[in-house]
């Protein structure tokens, strides 16, 4: 219960203020210059059509809202784990980095949006050309940050373990692993946006459900606050997984929280 006294409400009281105050400010702002609702909805507008199923049946918020869901949620996975494989390579062997680094820079130097056509025309429409869209965007981030903890340890303690006779797998294990971790959740903190944005991204142009595909399918019937409140979901989605992986840094890293 700790967590959750004067100092938690503190921490959290002014970004709430912020946010009240921003949504207030934007009603007015409607209300007062008579702004058309194609244009720019209020925020009542857009709540009503969350929050009263009634309002918009056609929307189904649930199926768009789990599609989105579970392609970051997959993408994420196949994300770190990737990621973190291809830089636990790069960080074993001099040749395997030497190997791997051209390609990485290869890819990562594409425009990702430009391949999804090719995984239109391959995949077809669906999940898979969207979570494919969202591995190739967050993938660089995890193995960069992973590598450059793994290789971020001091010569002299390296050099100590050596003349301990420890192994390359100890070395590994006992000390690189855990000098990366603080790096390896950055990595994965960046992964989590950019997985939202890959998701989206990839609903534009090759999926007939979804959050992103909402969003285009009401720009062209120019009704705008179904456009809002999926804006607002996406936000929220991005905001919850990037928390959870804060917490699960708490729990692997407890001492980070102590600094």
């Amino acid at each position: 219960m700790k967590r959750f006294g004067p100092a938690f409400i503190g921490r959290h009281s002014i970004p709430s203020l912020s946010l009240l105050g921003f949504l207030l400010l934007w009603q007015i702002v409607v209300t007062a210059f008579h702004i058309k609702e194609f244009i720019l909805p209020s925020p009542l507008r857009v709540f009503a059509y969350l929050l009263l199923p009634d309002l918009a049946p056609k929307y189904h918020w649930l199926k768009h809202i789990t599609t989105t869901l579970g392609e970051m949620l997959i993408s994420f996975s196949a994300t770190a784990l990737l990621g973190v494989f291809v830089a636990i390579l790069m960080t074993w062997s001099v040749f395997l980095r030497r190997m791997i680094t051209p390609i990485i820079a290869l890819f990562n130097s594409l425009p990702k949006i430009a391949l999804a056509p090719l995984f239109l025309l391959w995949f077809g429409f669906g999940i898979i050309p969207n979570i494919l869209i969202a591995v190739l965007i967050a993938f660089f981030p995890v193995v960069i940050n992973t590598a450059a903890g793994l290789n971020a340890v001091e010569e002299d303690l390296l050099d100590l373990v050596r003349y301990l006779h420890a192994s390359k797998w100890q070395v590994f294990l006992k000390i690189r692993l855990p000098n990366s971790l603080p790096y390896i959740f950055s990595g994965f903190k960046i992964s989590t946006t950019l997985c939202v944005v890959g998701a989206i991204v990839g609903e534009f142009i090759a999926s007939t459900q979804g959050l992103g595909y909402l969003i285009k399918a009401s720009q062209g019937t120019m009704d705008t606050p179904p456009m809002f409140a999926s804006l607002i979901l996406i936000s929220f989605l991005g905001l919850l997984f990037f928390g959870a992986i804060s917490m699960i840094e708490r729990l692997v890293m407890p001492w980070q929280g102590s600094k």
